[in-house]
């Protein structure tokens, strides 16, 4: 399956390839130019590495989960709808979609439950799908939008430390220059400009990740707590401009507490475990389960 998505985005696969060639150029500059030479021999080398790359570690994890798991497709039926005799039932499908949101995705030649959405990427209908991502190339949706957060929470998480660690080993290259050490000065300077454009380009690296995935993660709590996807909302924002929506109903939920919102993400454990990308059972509102067919009388 991933390796059809790559077939069919060439942009996502590479956007895989840049981010991981991303996460371990920094891990390299964090490791060869700035907790070495700062900080050789003193416990804060070991330290400040171990934490760094727990923290990439963790990271890829949460990027393997997300590229790999399922995003919630529609199962496909065994048979494919006979759309001809779909039409002469359209009123009963029309009371079907009003009362449970079914739907039918002429795509897929399948019914979908509701709040799913084709891919046209994907080229399946994803269940409570949020957008497809080139950076994971593969859709957010119901069953791996806990992991796209987790390695947007570890990446800015990445990008705030490497910023700090190259600060401070910048400020100490200064400070040892101003005190003068005539022995390694000869030795550094046919270095110090390699030194230096690492330190610019890892700081660009981090700035501009950090400032992406702070975006997208905040934008991605918002729906979480709304109980709406990003196609939803725009789905919302077309019907309340229209001028007449008279008979339109607006895409709306039962509204549930917060903290209920994020444990059907996260699922039912501590909010430590949030932080880990283990398999989760979130809780299923009511009890549904999909299938590729709705119990539907013919």
């Amino acid at each position: 399956m991933a390796s059809f998505r790559c077939r069919r985005d060439p942009c996502g696969f590479v956007c895989l390839i840049l981010t991981y060639f991303s996460v371990f150029y920094a891990d390299y500059v964090v490791i060869q130019y700035v907790l070495i030479p700062a900080y050789s021999g003193s416990v804060w080398c070991t330290l400040h590495g171990s934490i760094f790359n727990v923290i990439l570690l963790l990271l890829l994890a949460c990027h393997s989960k997300a590229v790999f798991s399922d995003p919630g497709m529609v199962p496909l039926p065994e048979t494919a709808i006979d759309f001809s005799d779909l039409r002469s039932q359209s009123n009963r499908m029309n009371d079907r979609q009003g009362c449970e949101g079914w739907t039918v995705c002429s795509r897929c030649e399948t019914y979908r439950p509701p709040r799913a959405h084709h891919c046209r990427v994907c080229q399946r209908c994803i269940r409570r799908m949020d957008h497809h991502c080139p950076w994971i190339n593969n859709c957010v949706g119901e069953l791996n939008q806990k992991y796209f957060i987790q390695f947007l929470f570890y990446t800015g998480m990445a990008s705030l430390y490497s910023m700090a660690l190259v600060v401070s080993a910048w400020v100490w290259r200064i400070r040892s220059e101003r005190e003068g050490d005539g022995e390694k000065e000869g030795e550094e300077t046919p270095s110090k400009h390699l030194i230096v454009a690492h330190y610019i380009i890892l700081l660009v690296e981090s700035i501009l990740f950090g400032v992406f995935v702070l975006v997208i993660f905040y934008d991605q709590l918002v729906s979480i707590i709304t109980d709406e996807t990003p196609i939803e909302q725009m789905k919302n924002r077309l019907m309340k401009d229209r001028p007449n929506s008279g008979q339109l109903t607006h895409i709306t939920h039962t509204r549930k507490p917060k903290i209920a919102l994020l444990r059907e993400v996260f699922g039912r454990g501590s909010v430590l475990c949030w932080l880990f990308p283990l398999h989760s059972s979130p809780p299923s509102a009511g009890g549904i389960s999909y299938s590729a067919v709705p119990d539907y009388d013919v």
